[in-house]
């Protein structure tokens, strides 16, 4: 519920999601979660919604500036005016900007930005885990901080804005986040009266060859006039009907080729990829690997070539594809398709380490006890989210594991999102 009434706040802290954190005046103290907004700045808020313990604000003026903060590189990202006066700051007025709310970070400097996703880690594990001292390394960053992204998901019409954090194509003039190839491409779409698109992505390969997927609820493939040599793929309920070229994509990572389907989950940024991967394989020691959520088969292939024997599960049958082709070379590599609760427990063999790469929300009750009751040495976690990953961290200490480290990999520089390695090993 949006208020009229206006509060002058300090904001003590990042939390996670992109947002700073103040508290409002007493006798309220409530936490209020303000987005485009630095620690240590002075802001005038209005609120935008409430509940009994927090609530969430907008900047409508900036009173005192941080001193970190920088003028955002993208015409979309909030911006308190075109420029940000020497000194505090004071008085400076928030503008209107096109929301776009895809970053967080574009008004703070790239260093200060990884600084800030391994505290907000840390603070996590601390909140949510229920872990003190928490073993987070610095943030490995991303070589390329601009138009690193090989993908990209755009609504096109307004019907679901509210619903989602992705650009809204209509209204979208420019973003520095997406590979030069979709930069090029996307700008020049022209959709005319649109009743049939309700959200496009945009993937790139290593060639730069493009691949267009429009996901529609219409099962009737619409006329398209296509100027460029592209790949045009119409998704409809989970079904990939191939309408022009390829129906994969070819993406190279340490000299290795990976295949990936239209509906295949394939890495955004591959040198952050590579370097997860160089991790994983200088930590590795192990002999025998088990592997949840194996996906295409972007870490397995690497780990196949280092271990006797290698067990991949992995649910979606078109990944699983994939996954067949670009390992097809090794003979020590099992996979089985199939969810990893309803595996674990008919295994019958006791890996040295498990490795687990799962979705956003995290592991889940059943296969945290499947993964407890096969007792292996180690447990590497690869995490896109680190609330589920400290929630299911708290569950793998309690079955008698310690957290070696945890290592931030800043797979999506400007943005949230905070990737990470978590290690565990079996308490003697």
């Amino acid at each position: 519920m949006m208020s009229d009434q206006t509060y002058e706040i300090t904001l003590e802290k990042f939390i996670y999601g992109g947002e700073a954190m103040g508290r409002l005046p007493a006798p309220d103290n409530r936490a209020v979660f303000v987005p485009f907004a630095l620690p240590g700045e002075r802001v005038r808020i209005r609120l935008t919604f409430q509940k009994k313990g927090f609530a969430r604000g907008e900047i409508i003026e900036i009173i005192a500036a941080s001193p970190e903060r920088i003028t955002p590189k993208c015409k979309h990202f909030f911006r308190a005016d075109s420029h940000l006066p020497e000194g505090e700051g004071v008085g400076v007025r928030a503008g209107i900007w096109q929301k776009c709310r895809f970053c967080a970070y574009q008004h703070l400097p790239y260093e200060a930005q990884c600084k800030a996703k391994a505290d907000i880690l840390k603070d996590q594990f601390q909140r949510i885990g229920k872990i003190q001292d928490p073993p987070v390394a610095k943030t490995v960053p991303s070589p390329q901080i601009w138009h690193y992204r090989n993908q990209m998901d755009f609504l096109v019409t307004e019907r679901r804005i509210a619903e989602s954090k992705a650009p809204n194509l209509l209204y979208l003039e420019e973003c520095h986040l997406s590979a030069p190839a979709i930069n090029e491409f996307w700008q020049d779409l022209e959709f005319g009266a649109n009743d049939i698109f309700e959200q496009i992505s945009l993937r790139q390969d290593a060639a730069e060859n493009l691949m267009f997927i429009f996901h529609a609820n219409n099962p009737e493939t619409p006329e398209m006039r296509l100027l460029d040599d592209i790949s045009v793929v119409h998704m409809h309920k989970g079904e990939a009907i191939i309408m022009a070229g390829d129906d994969h994509l070819v993406n190279i990572i340490h000299e290795r080729p990976f295949r990936a389907a239209p509906t295949s989950f394939s890495h955004p940024n591959l040198p952050v990829a590579a370097r997860i991967i160089d991790h994983l394989l200088a930590n590795l020691s192990a002999k025998t690997v088990l592997e949840l959520h194996s996906g295409i088969g972007t870490y397995s292939a690497f780990l196949a070539e280092k271990v006797d024997r290698l067990v991949c599960v992995e649910s979606d049958e078109i990944a699983c594809d994939d996954f067949a082709i670009n390992l097809d070379e090794f003979e020590n590599v099992e996979l089985y398709q199939a969810k990893a609760e309803d595996v674990l427990p008919s295994l019958g063999f006791t890996p040295d380490l498990i490795l687990a790469d799962p979705p956003v929300g995290g592991l889940g009750h059943a296969t945290l006890d499947g993964i407890l009751s096969l007792n292996p040495v180690t447990i590497n976690y690869v995490s896109r989210d680190p609330s589920t990953l400290a929630r299911d961290a708290k569950r793998l200490l309690e079955g008698g594991y310690q957290l070696q480290s945890v290592t931030p990999f800043d797979v999506a520089p400007q943005t949230a999102q905070i990737d990470s390695v978590a290690i565990f090993v079996k308490k003697n």
